[in-house]
C-alpha cells in the first residue's frame, strides 16, 4: 500500500524502502483514513526509519495517526539469543513511481484496552469501519482483500 508519508519523487527517493501498513481489528471492523495526498483509503502505516525495527515502526505509526496502542498479532520466533520480530500478515511489493518501490509489510494488530472513537483526530475520515462500509466509501479491491483477511484471521476463536 502506497505509504502514508508524503515524498519528494526526485531520485534522492528513489529505489525501495521498507515500509508497513497495519489493520487494526476490534469487532469486525478496521480503522482506515483517506490519505491527503494520494486520495486512497488506507490503513496506518509508513516508511520504517532508520534504526526502527519493522515491529516498532507499525506500532508508533499507529499511535502516531490514530492516538491508538496496539499490540501486534502473528507469529514469533524462538528468543534464544534473539529479538523475536512478529511475522507480518503478509508481504508485498508495490510500485510508487519511476524507479521508487516500497516493501510493504502487512501486519494485524488489536487495540490494548477499549477502543474508541476516531473521528475527532482528523478530518481524513479517520473512523472504524466494518467490510461493508469499507466498501461503500470506496476503498480499493487491494485494501477490500487486507480487510478480508485480516478479519477472517479475527473470527478464529482464540483471537477475540
Amino acid at each position: 500500500m502506497p505509504s502514508k508519508e508524503t515524498h519528494d519523487r526526485t531520485s534522492a527517493h528513489a529505489g525501495r524502502h521498507f515500509t508497513v501498513a497495519v489493520f487494526v481489528v476490534h469487532k469486525g471492523k478496521v480503522v482506515l483514513m483517506k490519505h491527503p495526498r494520494l486520495g486512497l483509503w488506507l490503513p496506518p502505516g509508513g516508511h520504517v526509519e532508520p534504526g526502527e525495527t519493522p515491529d516498532q515502526t507499525a506500532l508508533r505509526e499507529v499511535l502516531e495517526e490514530t492516538g491508538l496502542s496496539v499490540q501486534l498479532i502473528g507469529e514469533k520466533g524462538p528468543r534464544d539469543g534473539v529479538t523475536p520480530l512478529t511475522r507480518p500478515l503478509g508481504i508485498q511489493l508495490e510500485p510508487i513511481g519511476p524507479g521508487h518501490e516500497h516493501i510493504d509489510l502487512i501486519y494485524l494488530a488489536r487495540v490494548k484496552g477499549e477502543p474508541r472513537l476516531l473521528a475527532e483526530r482528523s478530518t481524513q475520515g479517520l473512523d472504524w469501519y466494518s467490510p461493508d462500509e469499507a466498501a461503500r466509501i470506496g476503498a480499493n479491491q487491494e485494501v477490500m482483500t487486507w480487510i478480508a483477511r485480516a478479519i477472517d484471521v479475527f473470527t478464529r476463536p482464540m483471537l477475540e
